[in-house]
């Protein structure tokens, strides 16, 4: 049965547009998507109609994929979750640094097109982790420069991507006052989880984060979320700026561009811009 994913991202079932000439390919990656994009192992029965494929060709298909060890056979669970050879892949894209290669010339356009600094960030643990720093021409020097870490509820950075996570998730990022903590004093400073949680509401509303003066004082930074295929979070793209430099009116102006970058990195890595 030849059966192949259309260009539309609606999901496992989306209709085919061309045949595949390698649907015994095409379908063994489809799996491995379906995989990768669960919670948790699938049964074989459950990977068929996800797929809407024989449930002869899933066997054929994942027994091969088990004895290369790009699935795990649950024996008793009759499930089927990723392999070791999987997750080699996933470490090989890590060590690729494709995020950074893809990011850096949108950064670079970016920094072009407002005269001021930009960089890229991850979510690593509870801190925002910086892969990616373009400096601005005669702007001042940030702390935000490549290995940096940050706590992400201080960061334009970190709050962009933590309003893209699920709520439960986030709660478990921080699941008490111990896990907030602060580099400067500053009026209304975010120090405990519902003040967070109704921050990252306003984030949501408005498709971007912001953060004043909370990392170094006199600097604000504007953010937005870069998302996978799932639309999960797997990086931000923020500018930072002197904040006596910019009125209050120009930031949604700023927040566009930098929506926009976000969105065109998202589509690089395959995923799907945020609005």
């Amino acid at each position: 049965m030849s059966t192949a994913l259309s260009t539309d991202s609606s999901g496992p079932r989306a209709a085919a547009k061309v045949p595949s000439k390698v649907p015994a390919a095409e379908n063994t990656l489809r799996i491995l998507k379906l995989l990768a994009s669960r919670r948790g192992p699938m049964a074989a029965s459950q990977i068929a109609s996800s797929l809407d494929l024989p449930r002869s060709s899933v066997y054929h298909l994942l027994g091969v994929m088990e004895a290369n060890g790009f699935v795990l056979h649950l024996h008793e669970e009759q499930r089927y979750g990723l392999g070791i050879s999987a997750f080699e892949l996933s470490s090989a894209y890590s060590r690729q640094e494709p995020l950074s290669r893809l990011g850096r010339p949108l950064l670079a356009s970016l920094v072009d097109a407002i005269g001021e600094s930009a960089h890229l960030a991850v979510l690593h643990g509870r801190d925002v982790l910086y892969i990616v720093e373009e400096r601005a021409k005669n702007r001042p020097s940030l702390v935000t420069d490549v290995g940096v870490r940050l706590p992400s509820h201080l960061t334009a950075s970190g709050r962009a991507i933590l309003a893209a996570l699920p709520k439960s998730q986030v709660r478990a990022l921080y699941p008490n006052t111990a896990a907030f903590s602060a580099r400067h004093e500053v009026e209304g400073a975010i120090m405990k989880y519902s003040s967070l949680s109704s921050h990252l509401d306003r984030v949501r509303q408005r498709g971007y984060a912001t953060e004043h003066g909370e990392v170094t004082p006199g600097f604000g930074s504007i953010a937005a979320a870069v998302t996978d295929h799932t639309g999960w979070p797997t990086a931000a793209v923020a500018v930072t700026f002197l904040e006596d430099k910019l009125a209050p009116e120009g930031w949604p102006a700023l927040a566009a561009r930098v929506q926009k970058a976000a969105d065109e990195l998202s589509v690089r890595i395959h995923g799907r811009p945020t609005k």
